[in-house]
């Protein structure tokens, strides 16, 4: 990509000297007629041409037939005409030199085939003159400061937004739409906003890379459908990360019905919505559920600015009631936020205050916070200074609705507030709202309800948490031919990844029944034993593993039953012979795999293995390749951990063979990634510190031809 025409081109859509608008209507109801009038109504300062060739002039401003005809070429056209008609129009502002377009109008990709057709004229179009082209079907770009409006929604008709910090990126315009409308409810301050619609040329990601430099901006919401380019987003997370601007993401669409059924466990534990959360977490952005929580939580990271919510986060609750205090601490432990109790020394202030509040956390204030208002100030000032807990809340129900209360509780709170700039206070409030901005003004973050208060807490911590993760080097790996034949079979996938650094034991391949004694005898003890062959995934089925083998005769006649097992079920597979291998048995089994993401590449994955794997789904993801850090990071999420950790007396586990075989076969996975699938090890033993882990099944699935994938 051409960053210097790609930053120059966004900035002609949030920043136009002049605008025309093709499709120009003198009603301004119409989609044609109410940019033009929110541009006059709201007082953009540059020049607006209409165009219209069927009109003289349109709401007060000279129109002209066609781009030809005006005065000088725009920065900016906004395109209202549909389908091909658009695409005419782009093509002769790309000829006279026009830098953005945004093609508000719909009959493109999402109109069947021959919309297709037109699209894909449009992202030609795109590249071949330079031209950045927001849309087609979208609702536009707007900027708050300066007034420049390049949409026809409703949500700027009756008035502006207040300039401000917060900027939206979505790829539904109807979703940025009412995300915009809350922000405004809330009286947030607004810089950018951009709804990218079908994403022929400029992405949703374009406009959080550009937002990333843009001084006005503070923090960025994003709300996203899809990625129709991982490596985009990637870079302008990244980005805005080093920027130090949060961004708070809402992807939708998180169900995976309609993908095909992985080969191995790792594709149908490692879904797609898995990965992008993968990816939020790589590079900084922290991840909403709802429209609601994606206001709320960036309105609040403005609010606070670099105070501090603590990246494990944990509370001390203030309520008037205990009946307030207890749905605070429900609400903390359902969203994983700690109440400690207080420290000794916080205790005996707020007991010397006010003898018969109780102390312990949450702090019950009784009624005389409404009595005696001028205790909050004591009260916050205690909880905010108490090294136990990494924040402070605060139940303010209803006594900011009265004038006497909200004036001493307003004074108070500016105080605490002040007096400890680097931690976070917040306040749940339902209004008025000019109370909640007065907070906000402060430094205070404010939800409306205990929930949601809860919900923002755990959020900001995450935000903290990933802030102070600090942006991490991805290596650079170059790419490899997959070792000859790796993929053919467990004993030659085995051998590859072995090679890679992954811990396997000494195996033997068989091909007769007098090699197969002579591998028990060399071996000792028990063995297993598993058919091997590249057309039967799944061993066990058939009646292709003996385990528990021990003695040269025994181990002739499973190799027999093996074979007759694979010829009377499998009579079309081919068969490479037997493996032999020792029989392991000790340790906490895990599952290891890699599977290929279509937007972002090489995925590893980390769970509890076994027969469990599907049970309970305890797995964790990360881009590959990891680092120890990363890796250790990953098993410590597993909700499994506490049984590698020494839980019930259980040796603690060997952590360090355990992340580093991650590591390895996070490399193996981008090393090869143009050749394989995905990798499946199942189990994995990990045993006691110092006793490093077995892997005893492995799996590589080569990636498919086109050819191969067309003729399924």
């Amino acid at each position: 990509m051409n960053d210097t025409r790609d930053k120059a081109g966004l900035t002609a859509i949030f920043e136009p000297r002049s605008i025309a608008v093709v499709g120009a209507s003198s009603d301004p109801q119409k989609t044609g007629g109410r940019p033009i009038h929110m541009l006059l109504k709201h007082g953009f300062k540059g020049d607006v041409f209409p165009v219209n060739p069927k009109a003289d002039e349109v709401q007060g401003l000279k129109a002209y037939p066609s781009l030809d005809d005006l005065p000088e070429v725009p920065d900016l056209v906004l395109i209202l005409v549909p389908g091909a008609a658009a695409v005419s129009v782009l093509e002769r502002a790309a000829a006279l030199g026009v830098g953005s377009a945004i093609v508000l109008s719909a009959g493109f990709a999402e109109n069947g085939a021959e919309g297709q057709v037109l699209q894909a004229q449009v992202t030609a179009l795109a590249e071949t003159s330079g031209m950045r082209i927001v849309g087609p079907n979208c609702l536009g770009a707007v900027s708050v400061a300066n007034c420049a409006i390049g949409t026809f929604s409703i949500a700027l008709e009756k008035e502006m937004p207040r300039a401000g910090g917060i900027s939206i990126a979505s790829q539904s315009g109807n979703i940025g739409s009412v995300t915009l409308a809350g922000l405004c409810r809330e009286g947030a301050g607004i810089a950018r906003f951009i709804a990218t619609g079908n994403e022929a040329d400029v992405q949703a990601a374009d406009a959080v890379d550009w937002m990333a430099d843009d001084e006005a901006t503070r923090v960025i919401l994003l709300v996203l459908e899809t990625c129709r380019d991982g490596a985009r987003l990637i870079r302008a997370l990244a980005k805005a990360r080093s920027a130090g601007k949060p961004v708070v993401v809402m992807k939708i669409g998180t169900s995976e019905a309609g993908q095909k059924a992985a080969l191995s466990h790792t594709g149908g534990l490692a879904g797609s919505d898995r990965v992008f959360d993968a990816v939020f977490e790589r590079y900084g952005a922290v991840r909403v559920q709802s429209i609601e929580d994606l206001v709320q939580v960036g309105v609040a990271l403005e609010a606070m600015g670099a105070r501090r919510i603590g990246t494990d986060p944990s509370a001390a609750m203030v309520a008037a009631s205990g009946g307030f205090g207890v749905m605070m601490a429900d609400a903390a432990a359902a969203n994983g936020v700690a109440v400690n109790a207080l420290a000794e020394d916080t205790q005996d202030r707020i007991k010397a205050r006010l003898p018969l509040a109780s102390a312990v956390n949450p702090i019950d204030a009784t009624a005389q916070m409404s009595a005696s208002p001028e205790i909050l100030e004591h009260l916050v000032d205690a909880a905010l200074a108490d090294p136990n807990n990494s924040t402070v809340c605060l139940m303010l129900a209803m006594g900011m609705g009265l004038p006497r209360l909200r004036a001493v509780y307003t004074e108070a709170l500016r105080k605490v507030s002040a007096a400890h700039p680097n931690k976070a206070l917040v306040a749940i409030i339902g209004g008025p709202q000019d109370a909640i901005a007065d907070l906000r003004a402060m430094g205070i973050v404010c939800f409306p309800t205990i929930d949601a208060t809860m919900r923002g807490i755990a959020a900001l911590a995450t935000a903290g948490a990933l802030r102070d993760v600090g942006a991490e080097q991805v290596e650079e790996i170059a790419p490899a031919p997959l070792p000859a034949g790796a993929a053919r079979n467990e004993a030659t996938a085995k051998a590859a990844l072995k090679a890679a650094g992954l811990p396997f034991p000494e195996e033997i391949v068989v091909t007769t029944a007098q090699d197969a004694a002579q591998a028990v005898a060399q071996i000792g003890g028990k063995v297993a034993m598993k058919i091997l062959s590249p057309d039967i995934q799944h061993k066990s089925d058939i009646g292709g593993v003996e385990l528990g083998v021990s003695g040269e005769e025994n181990a002739r006649a499973a190799f027999n039953r093996l074979i007759t097992a694979a010829e009377l079920h499998a009579p079309n597979a081919r068969l490479d012979g037997v493996l032999v291998a020792p029989m392991s048995s000790q340790g906490t089994e895990l599952i290891l795999g890699t599977t290929q993401d279509a937007t972002f590449g090489p995925v590893v994955m980390v769970g509890l293995g076994g027969v469990f794997t599907e049970v309970f789904e305890d797995t964790a993801l990360a881009l590959a390749p990891v680092t120890v850090e990363q890796a250790e990071r990953m098993v410590r999420s597993l909700r499994a951990f506490a049984l590698l950790d020494g839980a019930r007396g259980r040796p603690k586990a060997d952590l360090a063979t355990l992340t580093q075989a991650i590591v390895a076969l996070s490399r193996f996975a981008v090393t090869h990634a143009e050749e394989v699938a995905e990798i499946d090890i199942n189990p994995l033993l990990v045993r006691g510190v110092g006793n490093g882990a077995v892997a005893l099944d492995a799996l590589i699935v080569p990636r498919q031809t086109e050819a191969e994938e067309a003729a399924q």
